[in-house]
């Protein structure tokens, strides 16, 4: 089979392997779609740092091969593959939960940019053939946007602040919108507050010095009722959730977080804010398939750039000149398939 290997930064080159065979209680998937994401882009420039020679790709979906699995993961069963494996709980390891502990598709370990991979059933969830490929590569960030939503406990009417309008940013969003809650998308890229307007969203404001007084006019003085500070976004300002949020409402901190989070509390105990963290999303990949199957995220407006796997050098280089300033519309999918 082939398998495209990251060895060093911007060395990445496609081996020929042995096909796996499934072990024990193990669904052998054939790969057939990868979402590129930035962190892929940053582990090869080198920004990430990564345990080389490790494959990319954290973000797939791919086709059930056995002949003899579970009824609902019979052969041919589309499904999302899990970014985050969870550990197998012996009862007698001591978990840490430091970096290198942590598991991490196409990060901490080998990712899905090759054409099989075995996994445990708990680390595959199906999709219905309703759902196209693209909404289905996205199940992940939904997943991780909707756990972000239920942490920060959201409620009708409401305004939330959302810091960082990458296409996580976008995501969230577009949940609150679903859910009847007007999201405020904050960002200092331009483009992107004017994608998240085409996207529905009707406050939008830029990272500057008027921020606080245009969420108080928006908000009545009141100021937001609550923040959703994306990680991914490139911000470098942590405390914006703190300043834009109304005393005893609550923060979450969301995102596939690639490094240092360093974020200065003094504001939010002022203030009396509860803050949160939210990265993993395997207990909501499920309820995010069916908010796709319910159209509660629309893809429409985003672009679709699709290219072979023989390509993948190529299409990340391009992607890894500039993550930060990568175009938020558009979603790079490498066909395995």
């Amino acid at each position: 089979m082939n398998v495209w290997k990251l060895t060093a930064p911007k060395k990445l080159s496609r081996e020929s392997e042995l096909t796996p065979e499934p072990q024990e209680g193990e669904l052998k998937v054939r790969v057939t779609d990868v979402l590129l994401s930035t962190i892929d882009a940053c582990l090869f420039n080198g920004a990430v740092k990564a345990p080389y020679p490790i494959v990319p790709g954290r973000f797939a979906i791919g086709r059930i091969m056995n002949e003899d699995g579970p009824e609902s993961l019979k052969k041919g069963t589309r499904v999302v593959l899990h970014t985050f494996p969870q550990p197998e709980d012996t009862g007698t390891e001591k978990l840490d939960f430091s970096a290198d502990g942590m598991r991490i598709r196409g990060q901490t370990e080998n990712g899905f940019l090759r054409d099989f991979v075995c996994v445990r059933e708990s680390d595959v969830t199906a999709v219905p053939e309703s759902l196209s490929d693209e909404a289905a590569l996205v199940a992940e960030l939904v997943a991780l946007a909707k756990a972000a939503l239920d942490t920060l406990n959201v409620q009708k009417g409401q305004h939330i602040a959302v810091i960082g309008g990458d296409m996580l940013g976008i995501i969230v969003c577009r949940l609150l919108i679903y859910q009847q809650i007007s999201p405020i998308l904050i960002d200092n890229h331009t483009d992107r507050l004017e994608f998240a307007k085409q996207n529905g969203v009707y406050y939008t404001s830029y990272a500057d010095d008027s921020l606080i007084d245009r969420i108080a006019q928006i908000t009545g003085g009141r100021l937001a009722d609550g923040a959703i500070f994306v990680t991914t976004s490139g911000l470098q300002d942590k405390s914006f959730p703190f300043r834009v949020s109304a005393r005893g409402t609550n923060t979450v901190f969301c995102g596939f977080h690639a490094g240092d989070l360093m974020v200065n509390l003094d504001l939010a105990f002022r203030k009396q804010i509860a803050v949160y963290g939210v990265a993993d999303t395997e207990d909501y990949l499920p309820t995010a398939v069916n908010l796709l199957a319910n159209k509660a995220v629309d893809l429409s407006a985003f672009r679709i750039r699709r290219a072979p796997a023989s390509k993948a050098a190529s299409v990340i280089a391009e992607i890894a000149e500039n993550p930060a300033e990568r175009e938020v519309d558009t979603l790079d999918i490498l066909e395995l398939l």
